[in-house]
């Protein structure tokens, strides 16, 4: 289930956007250029180790430098490789030009940093003794989703279905979209608590990002800025029906 794009208006030129993907490409061009024993250091220099805010003993007896809450902000920026960086990207580009738009730029860039943040504070608190960095955009990508999920549910997304290798392309509403995907985010992060050897996916950054999204959307939003979004006594609204 891939999401090609939408069919929401974009008022203004998402700068602040365009600015978050910039720098997130920056930063993993910079990865690439380590040794892959390099890439591991900054990502435990610079991701969340929950561990290492949860024992700081063990941070101490392990060697991690005293560097603040400076991870909590920089783990957004890093990524582990090509499909890591591309799928965050892709939603993020999808979705958050609407959010940006709703909020102005500034407005955007504090909600965007602020749902990344309770994201990973979501992550470290279902698992505080974890040693393994958790890095990525996604949970900060969840927020505006759920963003978009509040604002944009009457929003059409062209979404990919391809079976085997025959591409199907449908048209479904936004809140169809993303609901599933929060479904499919809870039901991936229960089934791999429990399991054993999974692949280590930071589930609940992405179900703590999703749900900080929605509730504080409202609060963000600028007025008289947030045209096409849902408000259940305006029935005039127009949006665009062809992709």
């Amino acid at each position: 289930m891939i999401p090609i794009r939408d069919n929401v208006p974009c008022l203004i030129k998402p700068y602040v956007l365009r600015g978050i993907i910039i720098a997130n490409i920056a930063v993993f061009l910079f990865e690439q250029m380590l040794t892959p024993q390099g890439r591991l250091a900054l990502f435990h220099l610079l991701g969340v180790v929950p561990a290492r805010f949860f024992n700081p003993e063990w941070a101490v007896a392990a060697g991690y430098p005293d560097s603040g809450v400076l991870p909590l902000l920089t783990y957004m920026f890093l990524h582990s490789g090509w499909l890591h960086i591309i799928l965050n990207l892709w939603m993020l580009w999808i979705f958050a030009d609407n959010i940006e738009d709703a909020m102005g730029h500034g407005r955007f860039l504090i909600f965007y940093m602020v749902c990344g943040i309770i994201a990973i504070a979501v992550q470290m608190v279902i698992n505080p003794s974890d040693s393994a960095p958790v890095i990525g955009a996604s949970g900060a990508v969840a927020g505006i989703m759920g963003a978009y999920m509040l604002l944009y549910p009457h929003g059409q997304v062209l979404t990919l279905f391809p079976v085997i290798i025959i591409p199907f392309f449908f048209k479904i509403p936004a809140s169809l979209f993303l609901g599933l995907w929060f479904i499919i985010q809870i039901f991936s992060g229960v089934t791999n608590h429990f399991a054993e050897g999974a692949q280590k996916v930071a589930w609940a950054a992405h179900i703590g990002g999703f749900i900080a999204g929605m509730i504080l959307a409202r609060f963000f939003v600028k007025k008289g800025r947030c045209v096409y979004c849902y408000v259940p006594e305006k029935k005039d609204y127009e949006l665009p029906d062809d992709f």
